[in-house]
């Protein structure tokens, strides 16, 4: 079981890390948008397009890599303080109930969604330049089933937790800063403990 969900974080990790360079060409794109518009009065008929297919492509395929990374937001005021089995149960409970309907639901709608756009070959309305925009609606069924696959991970992650007493390891790649603190404080914590 923990080689499955190794590789799926592995696969997450890959797909969100390949996706993020979306961010450099969104960033290089905006620049070069400002710098033609402001200093030669020259704006582009594409650059509003591409920033919002750049944006929705890192938002759609980053949300798996985000979930196995433990990242979204939740309000965590007594998850915080319960042992890692209560969390693990409750957590499992959320997926089941909430979390896989509503995923499945976005893979069922976003597939025909996607798949009409293809069909059409729907273009931007928003420029002259006819930017096509149905690859990033086909991102829509194929990030959600990233997230939904992503979503199994986490089900086995609680299920060895429930087994175990203790939420088996993540991959590491980033850690946020709220981490880092809480880290130093404890450190710091410990070293005035030990001084007599």
């Amino acid at each position: 079981m923990q080689r499955l969900v190794y590789f799926i974080d592995q696969l997450s990790k890959t797909v969100g890390h390949a996706f993020a360079w979306c961010i450099v060409i969104l960033t290089f794109g905006t620049c070069y948008e400002v710098f033609v518009r402001y200093v030669l009065d020259n704006p582009t008929s594409w650059a509003f397009d591409m920033s919002y297919l750049m944006y929705g492509a890192v938002f759609f395929m980053g949300g798996a890599y985000t979930l196995s990374r433990g990242g979204h937001v939740r309000a965590d005021m007594f998850y915080r303080v319960w042992s890692d089995r209560t969390q693990a149960v409750v957590e499992l409970l959320l997926y089941v109930l909430f979390f896989f309907p509503g995923i499945l639901a976005l893979v069922v709608a976003g597939w025909g969604y996607g798949t009409e756009s293809l069909r059409i070959r729907e273009v931007s309305v928003n420029s002259p330049a006819g930017v096509p925009i149905w690859p990033l609606k086909m991102m829509i069924p194929c990030g959600a089933g990233l997230i939904a696959l992503q979503g199994f991970a986490e089900v086995l992650r609680c299920a060895l937790c429930i087994r175990d007493g203790a939420w088996p390891a993540r991959l590491h790649d980033v850690e946020e800063l709220e981490k880092q603190i809480l880290e130093e404080a404890e450190r710091k914590r410990a070293a005035e403990g030990a001084t007599p």
